[in-house]
């Protein structure tokens, strides 16, 4: 892995990035989800819906405390409160993206808490969580290590750790194909609707200097998750990952 965390053009430094990140996703918020639907082809729902699937047996924990980090507007929350029965937490850096969440939850009338809080320094006791999912938001932490030494830290012996993330393909057809989408069609798409062209620039560049799926399980497991595994999902242009503590 060549990087430490999310490096954004033109920015030098972890809190010089974290500032950058924070405010880019604050200006997308509004359209974050029309574009998130657009921009994969409503393919972002399925990806959820089997994170989700997938961690259903820690849902089933009686009393397991759950946490949905970086979760932007809270589609990942809303689907695991519903498969759960009960609350869960939600947190994320960006205010814009909690209100956003805030507005979801109450139309649904649900229940789960919200908390504005940076992913490398959690307000949580350790040992406090049974799972953590994090869907699209790893990638954007400012040091990778950090940020699962904290993850590692917040979970039970026993916890698990979801993490859904963008990867690249693996066909190298398809991975030229999605390369011309994802540097030239996504910016400019998601530029001319949410205003922010930078943000859906900075999208495609992060992809690409992310670490493959097999660097990320050895980063799980060096920071002391076991049984990790990964699995690709639509030709390997995302990657779910489950790590036990």
């Amino acid at each position: 892995m060549t990087t430490i965390g999310t490096t954004p053009e033109g920015v030098t430094g972890e809190e010089a990035a974290s500032r950058w990140v924070r405010g880019m996703f604050g200006r997308v918020a509004p359209r974050y989800d029309l574009l998130n639907h657009l921009l994969s082809f409503n393919l972002d729902k399925r990806w959820r819906a089997r994170t989700v699937e997938r961690v259903a047996d820690v849902l089933a924990r009686p009393g397991a405390k759950v946490l949905d980090l970086c979760c932007g507007t809270g589609d990942v929350l809303l689907s695991l409160e519903a498969r759960k029965g009960s609350a869960v937490f939600g947190s994320d850096f960006c205010h814009p993206m909690l209100i956003e969440a805030r507005r979801k939850i109450a139309a649904r009338k649900l229940r789960s808490p919200l908390f504005e809080a940076d992913a490398l320094a959690l307000p949580l006791a350790a040992g406090s969580l049974d799972l953590i999912t994090i869907a699209f938001g790893f990638r954007n932490l400012t040091n990778y290590r950090r940020g699962l030494d904290e993850l590692t830290r917040a979970l039970k012996p026993g916890g698990v750790l979801a993490i859904l993330e963008f990867s690249q393909p693996r066909n190298r057809l398809f991975a030229a194909l999605y390369g011309f989408f994802s540097t030239r069609v996504l910016p400019w798409v998601g530029g001319m609707i949410s205003g922010s062209r930078d943000a859906y620039s900075y999208l495609p560049e992060s992809i690409r200097k992310f670490p493959g799926p097999e660097e990320l399980a050895r980063q799980m497991q060096a920071a002391g998750f076991s049984t990790v595994e990964f699995e690709r999902l639509t030709f390997g242009v995302v990657a779910l990952h489950l790590g036990r503590k």
